[in-house]
């Protein structure tokens, strides 16, 4: 439950909210609590009043001893850490309170198999200084406008680190730090029926954050927020096809623009406008495409409420699954993945939730968000289907890609709770490596639909 001093800080918020359309964030003087009693992206510094959730001192800024540039599989630095108790169907009312409805869905919906596993809280959340001295003049300048839809004056920081409405914190995790070019060679995702078997896609992704590109402006990005394409891999019947897409910041004055490349014809054609609900068709319809990354794309078609704070139990530190040591038959079970491989802490969250607005249309009716406040990253989502019932749960398993440094999702899991099955994105156990941030940052060009076409292969 929220307690007093959260449901006031909603309240104030959500009054706040009112007036904040087309003006600037906050005044310099809260900004300047950024890195003070606040971290430099906006969660608060100090520890809960119980002490279970420490305070935050600087996070994971480096590698530990024994990880390899070559492989880029992440070596654990919290090995040593034992589990302090494991959430189960039999002990759940006790641990209720710091649970989200999501969560304790499963429970239900699993009571023999789903358990969470609970360690000690580790703050690792960090990112790069320049990221934070971008956060700070973004929190005097940035402004929503078009009624919260897009924003201007923000680039290279979290947008909004001290928000004062819903639909800034969602501007917060699509504006979050992620690297800035980005190559993951062997990403695969997995369906997994009801009886535990499963297919697999697999594809080369490659990303450029023009939002995170050194140097740059708000002006520079000319309403793309970032490209993103994929070769596929595997199955054989779709190798060789690509798509390419050029995500708009402001997606009701210019949708996102996407295109297909088809090996067999060896030709590139606009994409059907890929956004909101459109399933995506390599989840077997368990995924929209604003599922992606948790969320992403237009916020137009809800009411976005900030809630308020919450303490949950949520993904952190993931470091078993990733790291090269796994098959997917051991991660992937009926359901959920293996209960044994995820790690769960206690964190300080934003609730923020999306109510369908009066004649808009999308198959969830409502969507709650439960972001990590060190990093703006969504780690859990709560989905309602039309009726009003609980119909999806997403979850991020966060961790610090600390190359860089930055908190993101190791495997993103989606949970049908109708039809018992389970969609994953991002496998790279049994790839060769993982992620690469360390290559040169391309040009534009390198994102074009003529580059697609040369680089497509039959």
């Amino acid at each position: 439950m929220l307690n007093k001093k959260y449901l006031l800080t909603a309240l104030t918020l959500t009054l706040a909210a009112l007036s904040t359309q087309g003006q600037a964030a906050v005044s310099q003087q809260e900004a300047d609590r950024l890195g003070k009693d606040l971290m430099p992206l906006g969660g608060e510094r100090a520890a809960n009043a119980s002490g279970t959730i420490p305070a935050w001192d600087g996070g994971l800024t480096k590698p530990p001893a024994g990880f390899l540039e070559s492989s880029r599989h992440y070596v654990n630095p919290y090995e040593s850490d034992q589990p302090v108790f494991t959430i189960t169907k039999a002990n759940l009312e006790q641990y209720k309170a710091n649970l989200t409805p999501g969560q304790i869905a499963l429970f239900d919906a699993y009571p023999d198999t789903f358990k969470m596993k609970v360690y000690q809280t580790r703050r690792s959340g960090a990112a790069p200084q320049w990221v934070y001295d971008n956060t700070k003049k973004n929190a005097v300048t940035a402004r929503l406008t078009n009624d919260g839809n897009s924003f201007v004056d923000a680039y290279g920081g979290i947008a909004f680190p001290i928000p004062q409405s819903g639909v800034e914190v969602v501007w917060n995790h699509m504006t979050r730090y992620r690297g800035t070019f980005l190559v993951a060679p062997f990403t695969s995702s997995a369906v997994v029926q009801r009886n535990g078997s499963f297919s697999l896609a697999t594809g080369q992704q490659e990303v450029l954050f023009r939002y995170y590109r050194r140097g740059g402006s708000f002006a520079d990005l000319n309403n793309v927020l970032f490209y993103y394409m994929i070769f596929i891999k595997a199955p054989p019947r779709l190798a060789g096809d690509a798509v390419l897409v050029h995500e708009t910041i402001d997606q009701i004055k210019e949708p996102r623009n996407a295109w297909i490349y088809t090996a067999g014809q060896r030709r590139v054609r606009r994409a059907p406008n890929i956004s909101y609900d459109t399933p995506i068709i390599d989840s077997e319809g368990m995924r929209t495409a604003d599922d992606t990354d948790m969320y992403n794309g237009a916020p137009d078609r809800y009411d976005w409420e900030l809630v308020g704070k919450r303490e949950i139990y949520i993904p952190y530190n993931n470091y078993q699954i990733g790291v090269g040591k796994l098959k997917y038959s051991d991660i992937l079970k009926p359901g959920h993945v293996n209960p044994e491989y995820p790690r769960y802490e206690l964190h300080r969250v934003w609730v923020v939730e999306g109510k369908l607005k009066a004649g808009a249309r999308h198959v969830y009716s409502r969507r709650t968000f439960y972001l990590d406040e060190d990093s703006w990253q969504i780690a859990l989502a709560d989905q309602y289907d039309g009726r009003g019932e609980l119909w999806r749960v997403s979850m991020a398993l966060l961790t610090n890609f600390y190359v860089l440094p930055t908190t993101w999702s190791a495997l993103d899991m989606y949970h049908d709770l109708q039809s018992r099955r389970l969609f994953v994105m991002n496998l790279v156990d049994e790839a060769p490596a993982s992620a690469d941030f360390s290559l040169p940052v391309p040009n534009d060009d390198y994102f074009s639909p003529a580059a697609l076409r040369r680089r497509g292969t039959r």
